[in-house]
């Protein structure tokens, strides 16, 4: 018969390695050590709570939806396709605005080469003008009817009007205060006309070298 002692202490023991069993389970699930069909979970009041292990040992789909590496691979694709139309569709414009202000440069330096041009040009005829006064005093004496005065008054007027200088200011015209120098003025009707020509006025192109100087009646 057994002793009450005897079977005190072996209830002791065997609820002594039932709590130990217990505690070492608990450690080996946060250890993820357990064997079996629970590979990894939490003790939740006293119960293990884990993800079940499939027969070719792979983790069974819980349910849960991963994303797709396909379409996030698509959007940054697209993303950086956008970026770079946006960038050469500014760099064109650039190009376009550097090319138009290079057009407009060159042309602005064109004009300007011209204009220097065509003042230089203007002060040398004017220049000559002089001689073209002598020349006509001499005509108006008789003197350039023959000899060798009428041949070099002939190539002065050939290189003036080479030049494209053109004169102005013939007896019966329009007055015209802009080219029209009057030195005195008879006219009594609304439209007065030249009437002397004291001396002949040159106009080169669009620029008048030089007014005339004449009467007005």
């Amino acid at each position: 018969m057994t002793r009450p002692e005897a079977s005190d202490a072996a209830d002791k023991a065997a609820w002594a390695g039932a709590d130990t069993d217990a505690e070492q389970a608990a450690v080996d699930v946060e250890a993820g050590t357990v064997e079996g069909d629970v590979v990894e979970g939490d003790v939740v009041e006293g119960e293990v709570v884990g993800t079940e292990v499939g027969g070719d040992g792979t983790a069974a789909d819980d349910g849960v939806e991963q994303p797709i590496g396909g379409a996030t691979d698509g959007g940054a694709a697209g993303g950086a396709t956008s970026e770079l139309q946006a960038q050469l569709a500014e760099r064109t414009a650039d190009l376009q605005r550097v090319s138009a202000e290079f057009a407009n440069y060159r042309r602005r330096v064109e004009r300007d080469r011209q204009a220097i041009i065509d003042t230089a040009k203007g002060s040398v005829l004017t220049e000559l003008l002089t001689i073209v006064d002598d020349l006509e005093r001499a005509r108006a004496h008789g003197d350039l009817e023959e000899g060798p005065l009428k041949v070099f008054a002939d190539k002065v007027h050939a290189i003036l009007a080479s030049q494209g200088v053109e004169s102005f200011g013939e007896e019966g015209d329009a007055f015209d205060p802009a080219v029209h120098e009057a030195v005195q003025d008879e006219s009594e009707g609304a439209e007065p006309v030249l009437g002397t020509v004291l001396r002949k006025g040159y106009r080169h192109g669009e620029r008048t070298l030089r007014t005339a100087m004449v009467s007005v009646r």
